[in-house]
């Protein structure tokens, strides 16, 4: 039975290395405008630019994406699957959404699995600037441009394990 309990606790703390890296971000919409063909400031239309001004002057800039991270479960350890991950969003070191991704994701030993992380936020309620700035943010946050925008999200996931899932006790800080 000692043995049993030790071979369990080692498989939990195997499991609590669970690796996960935030690679970067896709599916970028503003305000309703797929951003993922666009290069620069100079490739939106006119049409783009007026959907734009008209949405900035109702006072809202609608931006939603999703967060391209990677799960690794480092080879030797048992299978996992991830039941839950509460996270924060910090651009440019700003706080701005949080929420929980509560989609049970299978963490194959030895393999990395990627673990995508949809979200929303009205950039107007945390950044100020023209259309013109905005838009640059939003490219800087996809990696397109001149200026990359600082990403880091603060995740705190939850694995199953023998003895029932776990929590991570501290946020992971995962950085782009």
């Amino acid at each position: 039975m000692i043995l049993a309990s030790c071979a369990t606790l080692q498989s939990i703390f195997a499991l609590s290395r669970v690796d996960f890296s935030l690679d970067g971000v896709s599916g970028v919409q503003v305000a309703g405008i797929e951003f993922d063909r666009v290069g620069g400031y100079e490739d939106l239309s006119a049409s783009d630019l007026l959907r734009v001004g008209t949405v900035m002057a109702q006072g809202n800039l609608p931006v939603s994406v999703t967060l391209e991270l990677t799960g690794r479960n480092p080879g030797g350890n048992p299978d996992a699957r991830l039941l839950a991950l509460d996270w924060v969003l910090f651009l440019q070191e700003r706080e701005t959404v949080s929420g929980v991704l509560e989609e049970e994701i299978r963490l194959p030993a030895g393999e990395a699995t990627p673990v995508p992380v949809p979200l929303s936020l009205d950039l107007m309620e945390f950044f100020e600037g023209s259309g013109r700035d905005l838009v640059d943010l939003v490219l800087g946050l996809m990696g397109v441009g001149g200026a990359q925008v600082e990403l880091r999200l603060e995740a705190r996931p939850s694995i199953s394990t023998p003895l029932g899932p776990m929590r991570y006790p501290e946020p992971l800080v995962l950085r782009r």
